[in-house]
């Protein structure tokens, strides 16, 4: 009796204590919104460039067809922990769906390290670091360089991506409020692509319909920006009205270039995944680290888009 109480005392003490800094695995899973965008790819860059620096590990980088399967991304992480990986570096899709998923990696011992979006607060106790844009600030710095070309009367669109997504409630909420807070805009949306090019073209298109007096607008993430961008060009927009991108891929570049979009803000992608890695690493070898980390926002114009600065979060 006293070898099962003792038994049941140490699983509890370990399962207070995970993750543990003796990983038998080696493989690091990295688990991303979605393998299908530039800007997870440059995370994978980024994660890549991190584990040829750890010869003792190897990565394994997935992600869902898009950003609206999080049942997709939850069998992911669950997969990833039933193979008892060495850690996790987790982009969640959706605040509440993958806590359950980041509980089992507590109580199997396996650490987690989140990027890019937060999970709710039920979750915080299961993940070690954090590692994102401060979204809250990058959504207001977009909306204070709209008010600088567009003034502070009139009429600005939000076309958003996946709603209730973390770095969405902060980047369009800190956008939402500095334009309550700073000017008396009218605001038109969010518009919701579900992170999906053509969808954005689509809303896009209608709403420059719907609204010729439209002065501004914001695309709150890359393929968002994207299809908002080539919307402005289809219906002949462009330099009619200031609009303000979220991201740096090609595409987006281009249309900096050619004035298509006034500026974008550039998050540190390669960063967030080379950080992610080294990051779980130190964990894995019971290091401390910080509970949050910012990567940073860079805003590019035509200006500095070919600035030193630029270079380093464009991909």
């Amino acid at each position: 009796m006293k070898k099962v109480m003792f038994g049941a005392l140490v699983v509890a003490l370990m399962a207070a204590t995970a993750p543990s800094a003796f990983a038998e695995s080696k493989e690091i899973a990295v688990i991303v919104k979605t393998a299908n965008a530039n800007f997870w790819q440059n995370v994978r860059k980024g994660a890549e460039a991190a584990i040829k620096e750890q010869p003792n590990y190897t990565l394994n980088f997935q992600g869902p067809a898009s950003e609206s399967n999080v049942a997709d991304e939850v069998n992911m992480v669950d997969n990833a922990i039933n193979r008892k990986v060495a850690g996790i570096v987790l982009a969640p899709s959706d605040p509440d769906a993958l806590i359950p998923s980041a509980k089992k990696a507590w109580e199997s011992g396996i650490p987690l390290v989140l990027i890019d979006s937060a999970m709710s607060p039920a979750g915080d106790k299961y993940y070690q670091a954090f590692l994102s844009t401060n979204n809250d600030k990058a959504g207001r710095n977009c909306a204070e360089e709209l008010i600088k070309r567009i003034g502070t009367t009139g009429k600005v669109a939000i076309m958003s991506y996946v709603p209730g997504v973390g770095s969405e409630i902060g980047r369009v909420g800190g956008f939402t409020s500095y334009i309550k807070e700073h000017s008396k805009i009218e605001i038109v949306g969010p518009f919701y692509s579900q992170s999906l090019m053509a969808t954005a073209l689509n809303q896009t298109i209608d709403i420059l319909a719907a609204n010729p007096d439209l002065k501004g607008i914001f695309g709150a993430n890359e393929p968002t920006a994207e299809g908002m961008g080539r919307a402005l060009v289809q219906a002949g927009k462009v330099g009619q009205i200031s609009a303000i991108g979220f991201d740096g891929n090609q595409g987006l570049q281009d249309f900096v270039r050619n004035g298509t979009l006034q500026g974008i803000a550039v998050q540190g992608s390669f960063q967030m995944g080379q950080l992610g890695v080294q990051t779980l690493v130190k964990i894995i070898a019971g290091q401390k680290v910080e509970k949050n980390i910012d990567t940073g926002v860079v805003f590019v114009t035509k200006d500095n888009i070919d600035s030193a600065e630029a270079k380093n979060v464009l991909y």
